[in-house]
C-alpha cells in the first residue's frame, strides 16, 4: 500500500467522515478478461479488503458498501448462490484482519432473507468486532432504500396510531431516526464505480447533500490510488448545504439535530 500517497491525502484537506460506495462492474470486468462473473466477484473481494484497510489508515469513521441489493435476488440462482457463499467465506477469512485493524462491522438491510449460514457468519462477525473503536464498516446486505423508507414510515404510523407521537411531530429528523442508518451520519462522499450514473436505490434519503464521485474503473480495478483520487476530488469542493459561502462560518454554533444527538448517544455506549 502506498503509504506516502495516503499521507498526501491526509495533508491535502479534510477526510470524509463517511464514505459510501456502490461497488459496480464485477461481471463486466470479468467478461472483458474472458472470465466468469464468479471470477469477477472474487476479485472484487480483493478490492474490498484494500479499500477497508486504506479507509482505516485514513481515519475514515464510516464506510458503507453496497454489497447486495434487494433487486439482486432477481439474478440467476447460480450467481446468487455464489455471492452468498462468497459472503460467508469472506467474513470467515477477513475477521482476523477486521480485528487487527480495529474495524467494527455492522449491517443494514433485510437480514432475514439471507441464507441461515450467511446470517450466522454476519452475526458472529458483528459480535466479535462490536467493541472495536476504529472504522465502522457498514455492509448493505439485501438492502434497498425504498424498502428502508417504507419500513420507517410504517413504524412512524404505528407510533402515531398508538398516540406516542402526533402528525405534527413528523419531520426529517424523526424519519431519519427510524431508518436503518439512524445510528450513523449521512455520507459525505458517494463513490460509484464502472462509470454508471445512477443511485440504484441506495441511501436515497441519506444522500441528499452527499458529494458524488463517479469512477470509470470497474470495482475489481478500484484500489487505494483510485480511493485517493476520489477523496482529492472531495477535498477540492465547497459543501454549502444550500447556503452561501459566507454562511458556512456560522455552522459551529448551530444546534445539533435529533439524528446527531442519537449518533453521539449510540457511539458513547
Amino acid at each position: 500500500m502506498a503509504v506516502s500517497e495516503l499521507e498526501k491525502i491526509v495533508a491535502g484537506g479534510s477526510i470524509p467522515n463517511h464514505i459510501a460506495i456502490i461497488m459496480d462492474g464485477n461481471g463486466r470486468w470479468a467478461k472483458s478478461k474472458g472470465k466468469s462473473r464468479a471470477f469477477g466477484h472474487r476479485e472484487g473481494v480483493r478490492s474490498v479488503r484494500e479499500i477497508v484497510e486504506a479507509a482505516a489508515r485514513l481515519d475514515v469513521k464510516y464506510l458503507t458498501l453496497y454489497t447486495f441489493s434487494t433487486e439482486n435476488w432477481k439474478r440467476p440462482k447460480d450467481e446468487v448462490s455464489t455471492l452468498m457463499r462468497l459472503l460467508v467465506t469472506s467474513l470467515r477469512k477477513e475477521l482476523d484482519s477486521l480485528l487487527e485493524n480495529n474495524v467494527r462491522l455492522i449491517i443494514i438491510g433485510d437480514e432475514s432473507r439471507l441464507p441461515l449460514e450467511a446470517q450466522k457468519e454476519v452475526r458472529r462477525a458483528i459480535e466479535r468486532t462490536k467493541n472495536n473503536t476504529g472504522l465502522t464498516l457498514n455492509l448493505a446486505l439485501s438492502y434497498s432504500s425504498r424498502w428502508d423508507i417504507v419500513r420507517a414510515v410504517r413504524k412512524i404510523a404505528l407510533e402515531a396510531r398508538s398516540g406516542k407521537i402526533s402528525p405534527e411531530d413528523i419531520d426529517d429528523n424523526l424519519i431519519s431516526t427510524h431508518l436503518s442508518t439512524a445510528a450513523i451520519p449521512d455520507p459525505d462522499l458517494l463513490i460509484r464505480t464502472s462509470g454508471e450514473l445512477r443511485l440504484s436505490n441506495f441511501l436515497l434519503w441519506e444522500l441528499a447533500y452527499t458529494e458524488l464521485y463517479i469512477s470509470d474503473c470497474f470495482w475489481p480495478e478500484f484500489r487505494t490510488h483510485e480511493l485517493c483520487e476520489a477523496i482529492q476530488s472531495y477535498q477540492s469542493r465547497e459543501r454549502r448545504f444550500g447556503q452561501v459561502s459566507e454562511q458556512l462560518t456560522q455552522k459551529s454554533g448551530r444546534r445539533k439535530s435529533v439524528k446527531e444527538e442519537r449518533i453521539n448517544a449510540v457511539t458513547s455506549i
